[in-house]
């Protein structure tokens, strides 16, 4: 079987991020591996939240995402600026967290006697946390207070168990939500997506360019859901069942969002699912948005590939076809619906456009709604692809999905 060459140092260019930090780091061309106590990664390698990983087998424009800005600032402070830096990232880190279980801002003179279980709204559409709950331990905390927390899933339908990070904006503890649903938006990051999900470090700004948005009144406040994308580092699977191997497309088309609807108030249509990924993480959330139509509704594709390309595939030509987001676009546009919408993301300084307008020509049409964004003076990287997230592919994907009602007063 093929393997995957090893990780990497980014080319001539490479962000500037990454120029900046190799003034405090000893030059070395592979990326570190893991270790396996969690508090170490943290601290030692939470600067590199955004590698791509691995090349998949073909070639690729994909670069290092590089390191997060703010340890280089953490550096330049000294050591008493790095000691600051890792309390407030790190404070908390390991405890137990819940979600939705803020107390009502009620006095507690005006307080009921005994308070029941809130009811959804009355739109039908609404869903209850169905249970079980999972048992969630923070990872990180951002400025505003709210929580990226981990837990580990065992997926019923897929078999394949794996780690799982999540994110709720503050409205969702605001008591005014109570009853209302919230759009889920399931994000997938790039290379072998395990054993981790970049997308759950604070420093690349995922969970902050939200917040923003929903101040200034251009995104949804999304539940951010940020699954392991592959069953090990080794392979590429394609977010797919592969004859004989881990069923990862059943674990992000069936287990991941079963997981959100057990855990948090969501939505029983389409209309509140979504994903956004980058790199080969774009490649699975385009694929599974267009294979199952009738339980998501859009994707933000970043710097992604079009066609499935695993060697793991080799023999199981038939299987391959039915996960090929062209064979799969053709077909949901012969059958005339329902709508889906993908917008690409792309950088002016990585290459890869040509594939997008490419499949934006042939099959942007009918139910399958396209749009091609580009990021300018944007690599291939997390940061980049936040950026652009935040100058219009938040509010895009807020228009065709639907957010959370407040209660009236």
């Amino acid at each position: 079987m093929h393997q995957y060459p090893q990780r990497q140092r980014p080319d001539d260019q490479q962000s500037q991020e990454t120029q900046q930090l190799q003034q405090f780091e000893p030059a070395h061309e592979e990326y570190p591996a893991r270790p396996q106590d969690e508090y170490a990664y943290q601290q030692q390698y939470a600067a590199h939240p955004g590698y791509d990983e691995p090349a998949r087998p073909r070639a690729r424009s994909r670069r290092a995402i590089g390191v997060s800005a703010a340890v280089v600032l953490a550096l330049l402070l000294g050591g008493g600026g790095f000691a600051a830096w890792k309390l407030d990232w790190f404070s908390g880190n390991g405890e137990a967290v819940s979600f939705g279980t803020a107390p009502p801002a009620v006095p507690p003179e005006k307080k009921a006697p005994s308070a029941a279980p809130a009811k959804p709204s009355g739109d039908p559409d609404v869903l209850m946390p169905t249970g079980p709950k999972s048992d969630f331990k923070q990872t990180a905390k951002l400025d505003d207070g709210t929580i990226i927390a981990k837990t580990r899933l065992a997926g019923a339908k897929s078999g394949f168990e794996g780690d799982v990070w999540v994110w709720a904006p503050k409205e969702y503890d605001d008591p005014k939500y109570a009853k209302s649903g919230f759009p889920v938006l399931i994000a997938l990051p790039g290379g072998n997506g395990f054993p981790s999900n970049y997308w759950s470090d604070r420093s690349l700004g995922l969970q902050k360019a939200i917040t923003e948005g929903v101040q200034a009144g251009t995104s949804l406040p999304f539940v951010v859901v940020m699954p392991v994308l592959n069953p090990d580092n080794k392979y590429y699977y394609d977010g797919s069942d592969i004859p004989g191997q881990a069923k990862m497309g059943t674990w992000i088309a069936e287990d991941v969002p079963a997981f959100a609807k057990a855990n948090f108030r969501t939505y029983k249509s389409r209309d509140g699912w979504a994903f956004m990924g980058s790199s080969s993480g774009a490649f699975v959330g385009m694929k599974t948005v267009l294979q199952h139509p009738d339980k998501f509704k859009a994707v933000i594709a970043s710097g992604g590939e079009i066609v499935p390309d695993s060697p793991l595939w080799r023999g199981h030509q038939a299987e391959m076809d039915a996960n090929n987001p062209e064979k799969l676009a053709k077909k949901l546009i012969d059958s005339k619906g329902p709508e889906v919408y993908i917008n690409f993301q792309i950088g002016t300084k990585e290459g890869g456009k040509e594939r997008m307008t490419k499949f934006q020509e042939q099959f942007g049409k009918g139910p399958v709604k396209t749009t091609v964004r580009d990021i300018q003076n944007g690599e291939h990287n997390g940061w980049h692809y936040v950026r652009g997230m935040k100058e219009g592919s938040l509010e895009w994907i807020s228009k065709v999905l639907k957010g959370p009602k407040p209660e009236a007063a």
